[in-house]
């Protein structure tokens, strides 16, 4: 008895069968001399003409209007070059041309033409958006394979109930040899079935965007040559002689183009000096600039620091009192607290002092020269007790200081008296270290080096004015108006019995060198002048002609005159 599972073959084969006959036609040769059964599907190859379409030669159909063309026509070549010429690109594009001045059209043209163009997106696979999209992935396909396992199972249960009805309704003989192929079948069945969430494998993560890509490659250009071609320098036939002189004369203007020479290596290197010293300059303005930014609070630092050297110089200068002074009756003892000093006015004298009226600890110094034969340029110092080791401003002059005033009211500024009869204002508040004002020859300055100089009360115009006396017997007025500094003068120095005849009858009168003068602590108009010949002159700004008073006060000159600060009619001389 064959197997069961061979009877469920060949019923299947069977039923095939039955559904191919009954499905499509039967088919009838119809070539001569040969019969094809029904059951027979092999197929004659061979040179029927009612054949398979595919499998018939192509013939080959020759148009009319063809040429016909010889061998050697037909075995010539024709070469052909395609270019990547854009056929939409400008050919008339014209730009300046800076170098040339005009307008040029252009040789060159992009030919590149974009025919498509597609911006692709990727992701890669380590990133955070590939693990969720593959984490989801992997969610749905193992909810798919769930399902399918549970039915395939279902199948197969439903199968071996069926089986199993059919084997009890045979014999009892049989039934070893049934269950022995049961048995097998099922081993199939659950070894082609796999198990639910085993063995499945993650899907390959595939792109969420669509790219493609295209390339083009253009045309390049063959290279041009261009060439010039320049003409031939002219030329020229020369003959001479050669003389004694002629060679003496050509040796003359050789030296003479040398020593030229010479002097233009000369100013070329005077030239290099003098571009350094303004690169030194320059450099060190910069250096200046810079320290400028930091110059208020590097000045409070040394002061700080100079207040910390000198704490018991100042410590001395308030609270020092000298015991031995209670034995002395009349003696006392000087004690030396500060000592100011700067290197570059060391050799010169000190010519002046005098102490700012609103800021106490803050005093200017003059610097010039008593030596009459040998003069050099002066110095306007001014010192503070606060920084005794370097003065707070410098002021270089082209003449020595005589003597200087600082005004009661602005204390900014200072009037300031030259070696060489010329007087200058000088503004503290101003970074620049020349004069605010300064007399010249042409505005009325001095002949004789200026003595004393004094500041005043206002005019009637409220212009600051100042007072200067010189050794050329003139008393001048100054006054500051606008941008000009204008002088007047009050009153001339002359000498009593000094009238002489000059020329042609003219009457010269002898001027007396004025040393010093003081102005009336109460009176403003009225004023005391020294001389040289030892006499004292009450003068007023009235009068210009003739002096109020003469004292006979000393035989030589007289360097200091003060009225008193108490006593109105009081005055004090000094003599030297």
């Amino acid at each position: 008895m064959p197997p069961k599972g061979a009877a469920k073959k060949q019923a299947g084969q069977a039923g095939a069968g039955k559904t191919k006959q009954a499905g499509r036609p039967q088919r009838v040769s119809i070539a001569p001399g040969k019969v094809i059964k029904d059951d027979d599907d092999m197929t004659e190859v061979g040179d029927q003409v009612h054949g398979e379409e595919w499998m018939q030669t192509k013939t080959l159909i020759k148009p009319d209007d063809q040429l016909e063309l010889t061998e050697a026509e037909m075995k010539e070549e024709f070469t052909r070059i395609l270019t990547a010429n854009n056929p939409h690109a400008p050919k008339n594009i014209v730009r300046y041309n800076f170098k040339e001045k005009c307008f040029k059209q252009t040789s060159h043209v992009d030919q590149l033409a974009i025919h498509f163009s597609l911006d692709g997106n990727m992701i890669h696979k380590d990133s955070d958006e590939a693990r969720r999209q593959q984490s989801k992935q992997g969610a749905s396909e193992d909810r798919h394979s769930v399902s399918k396992h549970s039915a395939i199972s279902e199948q197969a249960i439903s199968e071996v109930d069926e089986e199993k009805k059919e084997d009890g309704e045979e014999g009892e003989a049989e039934k070893p040899e049934g269950e022995a192929e049961e048995a097998g079948e099922k081993q199939e069945e659950e070894g082609t079935t796999p198990a639910p969430g085993k063995g499945s494998e993650t899907g390959k993560l595939t792109n969420q965007f669509n790219f493609s890509e295209r390339a083009s490659q253009t045309y390049n250009n063959p290279y041009r040559e261009r060439g010039t071609a320049t003409e031939p320098p002219p030329r020229a036939n020369f003959s001479a002689t050669a003389n004694q002189w002629e060679i003496y004369d050509a040796y003359i203007e050789d030296l003479e183009r040398q020593e030229k020479a010479k002097e233009k290596k000369q100013s070329s290197l005077s030239k290099k000096d003098d571009d350094k010293n303004k690169k030194k300059v320059t450099a060190l303005e910069t250096q200046s600039d810079d320290i400028s930014r930091i110059s208020k609070a590097s000045k409070i630092v040394e002061r700080m620091v100079n207040q910390n050297t000198y704490d018991d110089i100042a410590q001395d200068f308030k609270y020092w009192e000298d015991v031995s002074d209670e034995y002395r009756d009349q003696d006392g003892t000087l004690l030396p607290l500060w000592k100011f000093s700067y290197d570059k006015a060391k050799r010169l004298a000190v010519t002046s002092l005098c102490w700012n009226p609103k800021y106490k600890d803050l005093f200017a110094v003059g610097h010039g020269s008593y030596d009459f034969v040998k003069q050099s340029p002066g110095k306007l110092l001014l010192y503070t007790l606060k920084n005794p080791s370097f003065p707070e401003c410098i002021y270089d002059t082209e003449s020595g200081v005589m003597c200087l005033d600082i005004h009661p009211e602005h204390p900014y500024l200072v009037a300031v008296g030259f070696y060489d009869g010329s007087v200058a204002v000088f503004n503290l508040t101003n970074d620049s270290t020349k004069p605010m004002y300064q007399s010249t020859a042409k505005s009325g300055k001095h002949t004789d080096p200026v003595w004393q100089i004094c500041w005043q009360k206002d005019d009637l115009d409220n212009n600051l004015n100042f007072f200067s006396i010189s050794s050329d017997g003139r008393v001048v007025q100054w006054t500051l108006v606008k941008n000009e500094l204008t002088y007047t003068d009050v009153i001339e120095l002359k000498l009593e019995d000094s009238i002489q005849e000059g020329p042609e009858g003219t009457q010269i009168t002898t001027l007396s060198c004025g040393t010093c003068f003081d102005f009336h602590k109460k009176t403003d108009y009225q004023f005391l002048v020294g001389t040289e010949e030892g006499k004292i002159h009450k003068c007023s700004k009235a009068y210009s002609s003739q002096f109020l008073d003469t004292f006979d006060a000393h035989h030589m000159a007289v360097y200091r005159v003060q009225w008193n600060y108490f006593h109105p009619n009081v005055f004090f001389i000094l003599q030297c």
